[in-house]
């Protein structure tokens, strides 16, 4: 979960209280949240940078607060006081609003060209007008912009954000994909005007160096101007040095661009809702009108409030308490959920604001008046119903087959259920399209575009990873794999099986044909075409021509064994022979 780091004294400053350290930690668990560590900024400095770095650092105490990590508006100092505020009934829920600007103010405009679809194609922007910044709040709105951007953002990847002195710039704003020799402007803190491919390599060993990936590889990248054609930002990046921010700021323009527009919503609600506390007038944010592609005006931030009604018989049982409607409504109003209680008294509607994006369910909300009313107030109960709990059979039967295959002297693997195509095909000289596979229809990477219909490629991809061990390798695994099931609602089944692969300077058939042979001793499975287990010559493009067998158990086929084809080790890199034994074990339950 994120941590913070808050002054101590400008914390306690806000709260209007002095606390003890013991105290405020209890306050903390009260609240949802935990005080993880007790320090100061020049210890900070000593661990990261060093003593001699540290020597001119301030001695004041810092807070390391851990907070749950969908609760975005607890992600800097701003939000924290407000919540414990509204916790400690000291302050009353905000009402966050979007006004127009000043009569004498055009309104602002974003305009978002088509071109940007190719690389980052949603963009925002909203307005924090007559702003007043302290080196304290100034850090913290910087602090809050990275929170955001590693979390919710996803490393930038989904959603970045800039924040632009606005009264260095005009509107209206167009946020256009333009070829990267094409791109040219001063960075952020630089002095030298620089075009997008000598910031690419200007900026190559620098913090920003894990952000360049997202673009650099893209046919244009995004870029933002103003009505006179000054640059702003070229997201996900760097901003402009000519619209940067200082304590000297008063008006203050944030653009928001990425790939999901949901989450770029909640990052520009998160942000203007913090820090409109600032505001000549608190808790007010300037609309900006958003022009999209397909001609579609909205304004921004949407700021928008809904209610959710929820019976109190629901919330009661969900936390395990008999707390009255009018109990319930003022403890989730602590939580910033403003509450009131219906006209038929069994429901209780709950506004849910801009900030909590993290209320997606009643359930949510049972949790919010669970820390309300507070964990060790809740009264210890026995289970309406007792249950006896035992292992799955086919986990057991899992375990103690791992113990016995270990101990004929064949290594554990543990491989990834996810694997490429050609990892289920190609390489194991089938086709595709014969594969019963559950492909992934999003996948991020080559070597994770279906699920394992196989265990047999994640022990050779192991086996060639350590190849130069000293040979022979004799390597086994027992996992499910994945197969399409239309019979299932969800199209598909999991299946149980042992896996094992001899490799080494011959081929070791007789090795795995005898761990065969073992694992049905084991399983008390004698040698029986009819009552048992069996095997029976067969062809697979997998294998050895003439080096092949089905093995069957009660008559049902179960597996195969065999010499693995030479084609197949080398589509793996292994220039060794291998013998391999692949069988479900669920027969056997």
């Amino acid at each position: 979960m994120p941590t913070i780091d808050v002054p101590r004294d400008l914390l306690f400053k806000a709260l209007g209280k002095t606390y003890s350290d013991e105290e405020f930690e209890e306050l903390c668990f009260d609240f949802g949240i935990e005080l993880d560590d007790i320090t100061s900024e020049k210890q900070i400095l000593s661990r990261e940078q060093g003593a001699e770095k540290a020597k001119n650092a301030s001695d004041s105490i810092i807070y390391k607060i851990e907070v749950p990590a969908n609760r975005y508006d607890l992600l800097c100092m701003e939000g924290l006081t407000r919540g414990l505020l509204v916790f400690l009934d000291k302050l009353e829920v905000p009402r966050y609003v979007r006004v127009s600007p000043p009569p004498d103010v055009k309104p602002q405009k974003f305009i978002v060209l088509p071109e940007t679809s190719q690389v980052r194609p949603i963009g925002m922007g909203a307005v924090l007008r007559n702003i007043e910044f302290t080196q304290a709040s100034y850090n913290s709105f910087i602090e809050l912009q990275d929170k955001l951007h590693q979390n919710l953002g996803r490393k930038r990847t989904i959603v970045s954000m800039g924040t632009h002195d606005l009264d260095t710039i005009e509107g209206p704003f167009t946020y256009e994909a333009l070829p990267p020799e094409k791109i040219k402007f001063v960075p952020l803190n630089q002095s030298q005007e620089m075009t997008a491919v000598e910031m690419m390599e200007f900026y190559r060993d620098s913090h920003l160096k894990s952000y360049l990936p997202i673009i650099k590889d893209k046919p244009v990248y995004p870029i933002i101007y103003d009505k006179n054609k000054v640059v702003l930002s070229m997201p996900p990046i760097i901003n402009s040095n000519h619209t940067k921010i200082t304590l000297n700021t008063r008006n203050v323009f944030i653009d928001i661009t990425g790939t999901d527009l949901n989450k770029c919503k909640i990052v520009l609600d998160t942000l203007v809702t913090m820090f409109s506390e600032y505001c000549e007038k608190p808790f007010t944010v300037e609309g900006v009108e958003v022009e999209f592609p397909d001609g579609n005006v909205q304004m921004f931030p949407e700021l928008k409030y809904r209610n959710e009604v929820i019976p109190v018989d629901y919330i009661n049982k969900s936390v395990g308490v008999k707390e009255t409607a009018h109990s319930i409504a003022s403890l989730l109003t602590r939580m910033c959920l403003k509450s009131e209680v219906m006209e038929d008294g069994a429901n209780v509607k709950v506004e849910v604001p801009p900030t909590r994006s993290d209320i997606l369910h009643p359930c949510d909300v049972a949790e919010d008046l669970a820390i309300a009313y507070g964990f060790n107030n809740v009264e210890m109960t026995f289970p309406t119903t007792n249950t006896v709990a035992k292992q799955l059979p086919v986990n057991k039967l899992t375990d103690q087959l791992r113990l016995e295959v270990a101990f004929t002297g064949f290594t554990e693997a543990l491989t990834f259920a996810l694997c490429s195509r050609d990892d289920v095909a190609t390489n194991l000289r089938k086709d595709l399209k014969d594969i019963p596979a559950v492909h992934i229809c999003n996948p991020k990477a080559s070597e994770f575009q279906v699920a394992r219909t196989s265990l047999l490629p994640g022990i050779l991809k192991t086996i060639s990873a350590n190849k130069r061990m000293p040979l022979p390798l004799k390597i086994f695994e027992i996992s499910d794999v994945v197969l399409k099931d239309s019979t299932k609602d969800v199209g598909a089944r999991n299946e149980r099986r042992l896996c094992a692969v001899y490799y080494g300077k011959r081929p070791g058939f007789e090795v795995i044909h005898g761990l065969l042979d073992r694992v049905m001793q084991m399983l008390n499975v004698s040698f029986s075409e009819e009552n048992g287990y069996c095997t029976k010559p067969t062809s697979d493009s997998t294998f050895f021509p003439g080096w092949c067998a089905e093995v069957f158990a009660f008559g049902q086929r179960i597996g195969h064994l065999g010499v693995v084809h030479p084609e197949v080790t080398t589509s793996f890199d292994l220039n060794m022979p291998a013998s391999a034994l692949e069988i479900n074990i669920e027969t056997f339950l």
